[in-house]
């Protein structure tokens, strides 16, 4: 049986991320007419065990922008919050084991996933986990994850705050940054 305390928040069902979560309805301002204006359409979901939360109010939904809400705050997750480590998280690359989301989208050594898709944030969080357990190796991490180190890299690049929060730490360690 899989220790749900282990997965990471970006990856939880949406039931469950949901009871985690407070939800803010908020009425906007600017343009967009008497709707907007009148009617409580913007959505602040905080994720209250991280803290961690996102905003939506550009459009005139309530519905919308409580689902653009929740598809930002899982990308904040995925960017922002890193699973403390266990001992037993410590393994040889070979012996890590990628989830079974991010192997169905590994082909050949590529990893597939539109930046706009559901799964982006769980595949986003699975990444930059694989790199904090490695300590920023790239290559380690690429192995561990069974793609190559340039996939890795345009992976991140596809979430511009993680590949710059990455090269941040790489600069501070004497490193060259890193180009998609």
């Amino acid at each position: 049986m899989e220790d749900r305390s282990r997965i990471h928040p970006a990856c939880l069902p949406e039931e469950e991320l949901r009871k985690a979560l407070r939800t803010e309805r908020t009425r906007g301002s600017g343009p967009g007419g008497q709707h907007r204006n009148k009617v409580e359409t913007e959505i602040r979901l905080t994720h209250l065990p991280t803290g961690i939360h996102a905003f939506a109010g550009e459009r005139r939904s309530q519905h919308q922008n409580n689902q653009v809400a929740y598809f930002r705050l899982r990308l904040n997750l995925a960017l922002g919050y890193r699973r403390p480590l266990r001992d037993e998280d410590f393994v040889p690359p070979g012996a890590f084991e990628p989830s079974p989301l991010w192997l169905g989208r590994v082909r050949g050594g590529r990893i597939a996933v539109n930046p706009q898709h559901d799964d982006f944030p769980a595949v986003l969080a699975e990444a930059l986990d694989a790199l904090n357990l490695y300590e920023d190796d790239l290559a380690a991490a690429a192995e561990a994850l069974r793609v190559t180190r340039s996939q890795l890299v345009k992976l991140l690049a596809k979430a511009p705050a993680a590949l710059h929060a990455l090269n941040q730490r790489r600069q501070a360690r004497g490193d060259k940054p890193l180009r998609a």
